[in-house]
């Protein structure tokens, strides 16, 4: 009898989804084939399709693994004790991965492709409001919000906080260079300084 072991269905599905992020972020969601999938898997084209009905279902799934992601990294962030080191993780959750520009790229290219595909749009809003509403929470229960402007709700201040993240997001698909070490540092200090602007009290000085 074979030694050799058939690995689990779940981490099968992990194992395509990794190859199509890498795939989607190199050559887009159109541009890249299920054949690039299977190449970049190491697998055939035929047992992909014995997971996904087509690369549409691909997409879900990584949308549908992306929000489950963000749960993880949302109650992470809730274990922290302060609200500025919720943040710090929130902020350089993926600085240590090997290529983080890849996951950058995926996330950009995954709101662009919502835009042209209903079923995705509505994943989108939905991993989109996970997210607004966890950083919400963090900010409402935090005592370190008392010293937000006080015309700013929570709501408003986690917005003005993604819009920080996601241009960071922007910046990190084109330096491919940056060290993982530089690139967590470059982070914390965006965040410090965010942090600072709107919740560090009015007697200090907010670039201390």
């Amino acid at each position: 009898m074979s030694n050799t072991q058939i690995e689990p269905s779940v981490d099968r599905r992990a194992q395509i989804l990794d190859a199509a992020m890498i795939c989607f972020a190199k050559r887009g969601f159109h541009q890249a084939s299920m054949h690039d999938i299977s190449a970049e898997a190491g697998i055939s084209v035929g047992l992909i399709y014995r997971y996904f009905e087509n690369k549409e279902d691909v997409i879900s799934a990584m949308a549908d693994r992306h929000k489950k992601q963000i749960h993880d990294l949302l109650e992470r962030a809730r274990q922290a004790p302060t609200l500025l080191e919720s943040l710090e993780i929130l902020f350089t959750a993926h600085c240590c991965e090997n290529a983080p520009q890849i996951q950058s790229a995926f996330v950009v290219d995954l709101y662009a492709e919502a835009s042209r595909n209903p079923r995705l749009a509505n994943l989108v809003r939905d991993i989109l409001e996970t997210a607004m509403q966890g950083v919400t929470d963090l900010i409402a229960r935090s005592p370190e919000a008392q010293h937000a402007p006080q015309n700013l709700t929570p709501r408003q201040l986690a917005e003005l906080i993604f819009a920080v993240s996601r241009g960071m997001l922007m910046r990190d698909i084109l330096e491919t260079e940056r060290d993982p070490t530089e690139r967590r540092e470059r982070q914390l200090r965006v965040v410090r300084r965010l942090w600072r602007l709107l919740f560090k009290p009015e007697t200090e000085p907010a670039y201390a």
